[in-house]
């Protein structure tokens, strides 16, 4: 095992000695010997087969068959979810083969941050992960279910799924995907039209032929952001069937694999049994390292700072940015997937994918093997891809080398010999940074600042030829209390421009980039925000900030007497401002929500106590 990796997984534990006990604990009371619905009394049981028919209601009401719960976010507006459709008559049908019932638990909400980036929807985005949560808990609330399929794919919504179902953990539980659609435009010419727009060079008729030929058919979009992260991460943790994550939809494997996910929770499903797997006994502290270092390896989603700490926090482990840090320091980048290079996913999974990946990775002692999977015991599993053979679904051994090295490389020729993941640290605050696409010339900025709370104040600056020198843009107020920490990747294509013409420039904000954090170097998701009284909200325009990635630091170059001494400025609007599209509806949410390093969650002490005296 290398050593840093070892280290840091045993702090881990120490430091989660108590919560986990705790959890594990709980986890421990529910767990019930048979199926749980026979503590039911005959009423409440009867309503819950009240719709079943033939051997589902003879199996259910008998209490002879494990009961299976699908919890579905889908919905045919979001490409990603679309395929899902008809997944629940599939499972039923090899659930049903398998010796067990399935039943349609619930469907769980699932927005598209594509369609809502820089529109004031986009400021639910982070809560809907945790509401997410809560519809999974209650649609596995009936004490009706023996184990259970979560169908979902995207940004929020896995973590949300994750985090609803770790509360039932004592049920088994496997991640159910749709993979990716197939390859359009190619990410770096969207780009290229997406900075002429900004400059004014390129209409919008131009625009939207660009982004609907890059987002085209059913499917995860293609680039290397939030969702396939979420798809690569979950299954590193053994969370997903081995290869399940990026099979393309509507394919005769996709549609094997999802049936198998059914026959497989079945077969985990039996309190005492030689299989039985429950949900806790996954994701365990082995369990979040591998899929920090999947993270870090790949150069995924900075939005996983906040969502595995999250998920990590529902098991009773207490997972750190630092932890974070320390691993990116040795964890080498192997792959290259749009933002961080040309390729796209499919052109990941063509070079190897997740079993080279997972190959390399074990080898070179940076996973722990020895964990539990849905799979079965032991992480070797996920070297093996899935193939279907005269119609049936087998494994076979993954690629021993990539076949595409500008895409996916082995440890001996790293694309770079950490995983381009830092923290960084100062009289600001401490924020997250990923570097992996950012060249080193553009890793130290120091420049004079220019304020703004808005998204639509920076654009109008810089239409107006105000932003035309080097410059550090803080964009304030955007944090979890302030507005619901929304993804600013809208900005990306102006501040690309300024780069390109040549100015230092540099994003500082207490609100998201996302997983599409390109070639700009950003501080985001600072903490404390400024709507807590954090010092960005004494940053001044004018004022100079020093941002260096290399040392992991962030300034802004004032006395600290003088700093102290200002007042604070730019309060967020409060609770009748912030309406419309809904968001009144989450006011509870955003007050109570915790630190972005904390998961940014609205769940447990961490939360509303964390900030019992902020305004």
């Amino acid at each position: 095992m290398n050593p840093v990796v070892a280290e840091v997984t045993e702090r881990i534990a120490n430091r989660s000695a108590q919560t986990r006990a705790a959890y594990l604990a709980r986890v421990a009371a529910a767990a019930a010997q048979g199926p749980v619905r026979a503590g039911l009394a005959c009423s409440n049981l009867a309503h819950g087969f009240a719709a079943c028919e033939g051997e589902d209601r003879i199996a259910l009401r008998r209490l002879v068959k494990p009961g299976v719960a699908i919890v579905s976010a889908y919905n045919d507006m979001l490409s990603a979810h679309q395929p899902m459709q008809e997944y629940p008559a599939w499972i039923k049908d090899a659930v049903r083969a398998a010796g067990g019932v399935a039943q349609f638990a619930g469907g769980v909400p699932a927005m598209c941050d594509g369609i809502t980036q820089g529109r004031p929807g986009m400021e639910l985005s982070l809560f809907s992960r945790d509401v997410i949560a809560m519809a999974t808990g209650i649609a596995l609330s009936h004490d009706m279910f023996d184990g259970a399929l979560l169908l979902g794919v995207c940004d929020k919504i896995v973590p949300g799924l994750l985090i609803g179902a770790l509360s039932f953990g004592h049920l088994p539980a496997i991640l159910v995907p749709a993979g990716p659609m197939a390859s359009g435009l190619p990410n770096s010419e969207k780009s290229r039209v997406r900075q002429l727009f900004a400059e004014g060079k390129a209409t919008r008729e131009d625009l939207l032929e660009a982004e609907s030929a890059s987002y085209h058919g059913a499917g995860t979009c293609t680039f290397y952001g939030t969702a396939n992260s979420n798809q690569l991460v979950v299954e590193v943790m053994g969370l997903h069937l081995p290869g399940a994550s990026f099979v393309p939809p509507n394919t005769p494997l996709r549609r094997a694999l999802t049936e198998e996910a059914g026959r497989r929770v079945v077969a985990l499903t039996q309190p005492g049994g030689d299989e039985y797997t429950p949900i806790a006994e996954v994701v365990d502290v082995r369990t979040v390292v591998n899929g920090v270092v999947a993270l870090l390896a790949t150069g995924g989603s900075t939005n996983h700072t906040l969502h595995l700490v999250a998920i990590a926090s529902a098991a009773g482990i207490e997972l750190s940015w630092d932890d974070f840090a320390d691993l990116s320091a040795v964890v080498p980048l192997l792959a290259r997937v749009y933002p961080n290079g040309n390729a796209d996913i499919n052109h990941f999974q063509a070079a190897g994918g997740v079993q080279f990946l997972v190959g390399e990775l074990l080898d070179g002692g940076f996973l722990h093997g020895d964990v539990r999977t849905v799979a079965g015991d032991g992480l070797d599993r996920y070297r093996r891809e899935p193939v279907l053979i005269d119609g049936e679904l087998v494994w076979r051994d993954g690629p021993s080398r990539s076949l595409d090295e500008s895409v996916l490389r082995g440890l001996a020729d790293p694309f770079a010999p950490d995983g381009g993941l830092r923290m960084l640290a100062g009289n600001l605050g401490r924020s997250v940074t990923k570097v992996s696409a950012v060249r080193e010339e553009h890793r130290i900025v120091e420049a004079p600042a220019r304020v703004f709370t808005s998204q639509e104040g920076f654009a109008e600056a810089f239409k107006a030829g105000e932003l035309e020198r080097d410059v550090v843009v803080v964009l304030r107020n955007q944090g979890p209390q302030a507005n619901g920490m929304p993804e600013l990747h809208g900005l990306t294509p102006a501040l690309g421009v300024l780069m390109d013409r040549g100015y230092q420039v540099a994003l500082v904000t207490d609100g998201r980039m996302s997983g599409a954090s390109g070639k700009i170097p950003a501080a985001i998701q600072l903490t404390p925000e400024a709507a807590v009284g954090g010092p960005l909200a004494k940053v001044r325009d004018g004022d100079v900030l020093r941002f260096d990635a290399t040392l992991g630091t962030l300034d802004v170059l004032v006395d600290p007497a003088e700093l102290a001494a200002r007042e604070l400025v730019d309060f967020p609007p409060g609770a009748d401002a912030w309406a419309g599209t809904g968001r009144e509806l989450f006011a509870a949410l955003r007050r109570s929500v915790g630190p972005a390093d904390r998961g940014a969650s609205v769940f447990g002490p961490l939360a509303a106590s964390h900030f019992a005296g902020a305004s």
